[in-house]
């Protein structure tokens, strides 16, 4: 290839990036579609990545306090991924019907129906951080966690509850923003969050110990928060909340319940077989596996995350497309964006079968855990580009306002397969913890392959929002 010809692709796809990154409106509707995702799906993977990163840097400064702060934060973050269920079930509402009403040329309602969602956001976090806040010793033990883990972890786990506001609303006005199109401001505020926290996180560990670690988090999202409501009320983007826009509309909080309530079951359910099966390995294979178990499950996250964003760029294009009329241009965007992900998590999957010792080395010199923390990731790794296909497919169905097709799918896959999967091989066969680790990648490709069908069959193109 010459080298004019090199320096100009090397030119267009810097401009192409700065592009994406700048925060300028664009118009996803029309154009080139590859260059439709790339837009998309940079600022969305960079708003993921980071937030990844802290995952492991909390990991790997927690880890330094020993077993029973690992095995706290990991049963800790399975029972607070509820939380992060609510908080993605009405995102994902907020992402489909604003991503409908800007394909369809319409910013203010679309900032009218976010502002709703903000409405029934607040009232769903109430319970969740009262609750977690009160009963946080209870709720460890419920995971299984020893009494050295309650005794040493149960702070953390109320200062955590106690801030899960902060959590629902960096992902529901992150949500918004992506409907929008403005993928770029919901990596910034994200990308704040994440460097507050990492910042933050060696510094107050070393003079709280754990409680540090919780102190950091709520800190850090607070602070992207704050960002985001400012460009909210005060910016200048696409999407500009007013005080009128939070006047109680009953019908438009209507469709947001009817879109959120089966994204958010979605998540609860997959959130709640995670739960069980941190459960199942703590039961089985004792503190030594839990920590291990919860080393590999932070480093999953970390790619996960990244190609979660991606997945993100096909919920916005087939709601804005969708808003706009535009159907095969919906579905053609997300075949493309379900071809880049599994071409990115092929190569984590090598990744992890082949490097997964020093991987987990990084995080703890625990033989025992080192053990077990390696073949969990390279079993859960085996999966990855169904993982990748999958999130896609359901990200799709979900930004089209379809939620319940892949919650009945998670429902299915998880709680009557991955579950009584994992206990029959845990218990049933005597493979212990291995038996847990083995069912995560089997039910996940399950899913794939379902979501896959039912996106092909193409009832998502007739949903109303």
């Amino acid at each position: 290839m010459p080298e004019t010809q090199q320096a100009s692709i090397y030119k267009r796809a810097y401009l192409l990036v700065k592009q994406s990154l700048s925060g300028t409106e664009q118009d996803y509707t029309t154009g080139n579609i590859r260059k439709a995702v790339f837009l998309l799906a940079v600022p969305m993977i960079l708003e993921l990545s980071l937030e990844s990163v802290f995952a492991l840097v909390d990991m790997f400064f927690v880890g330094k306090l020993g077993q029973n702060a690992i095995a706290t934060v990991g049963l800790t973050e399975s029972v607070i991924s509820l939380v992060y269920s609510v908080a993605i079930g009405l995102s994902t509402a907020a992402t489909a019907i604003v991503a409908r009403r800007i394909g369809e040329k319409n910013p203010d309602a679309a900032a009218h129906a976010g502002a709703q969602a903000l409405v029934v956001s607040i009232f769903g976090t109430l319970l969740i951080s009262i609750t977690g806040t009160f009963f946080a010793p209870e709720i460890l033990r419920l995971m299984g966690a020893s009494k050295e883990v309650v005794a040493d972890g149960a702070i953390f786990t109320r200062i955590m509850f106690a801030g899960s506001s902060a959590i629902m609303f960096l992902f529901l006005i992150n949500g918004i923003f992506r409907g929008a199109g403005d993928a770029a401001m919901a990596m910034k505020s994200l990308w704040i969050a994440s460097f507050i926290n990492i910042l933050l996180c060696p510094v107050l560990i070393h003079f709280f110990g754990i409680k540090g670690a919780a102190m950091a988090t709520v800190t850090g999202r607070t602070s992207g928060v704050i960002y985001q409501c400012y460009h909210l009320f005060k910016g200048k983007g696409i999407i500009k909340f007013r005080r009128n826009h939070f006047r109680i509309d009953l019908p438009i909080i209507k469709t947001i319940i009817s879109i959120g309530w089966p994204a958010t079951l979605q998540f609860i359910i997959a959130s709640g077989s995670w739960i069980i099966l941190a459960r199942l390995v703590a039961e089985t294979g004792g503190t030594s596996a839990s920590a291990g178990y919860q080393i590999a499950i932070r480093n999953v996250v970390f790619f996960i995350l990244p190609a979660w964003g991606l997945s993100n760029a096909a919920a916005t294009l087939v709601g804005q497309n969708l808003g706009a009329g535009q159907t095969l241009r919906a579905e053609q965007s997300v075949m493309l964006t379900a071809r880049y992900n599994a071409i990115f998590m092929s190569f984590v999957m090598v990744l992890f079968l082949f490097f997964a010792n020093p991987i987990i080395r990084f995080f703890t010199h625990d033989e025992t855990v080192v053990r077990f923390g390696v073949q969990a990731l390279q079993i859960m790794g085996a999966g990855y580009i169904f993982y990748g296909i999958g999130m896609v497919m359901t990200q799709a169905l979900n930004g089209a306002g379809d939620t319940r097709t892949p919650t009945i799918i998670n429902f299915v896959c998880f709680w009557l397969f991955q579950i009584p999967l994992a206990y029959f091989m845990a218990s049933g066969l005597g493979m212990k913890a291995t038996g847990a680790f083995l069912a995560i990648p089997i039910a996940e490709t399950l899913i794939a392959l379902l979501a896959w069908y039912y996106f092909k069959r193409g009832k998502w193109k007739e949903v109303q929002v």
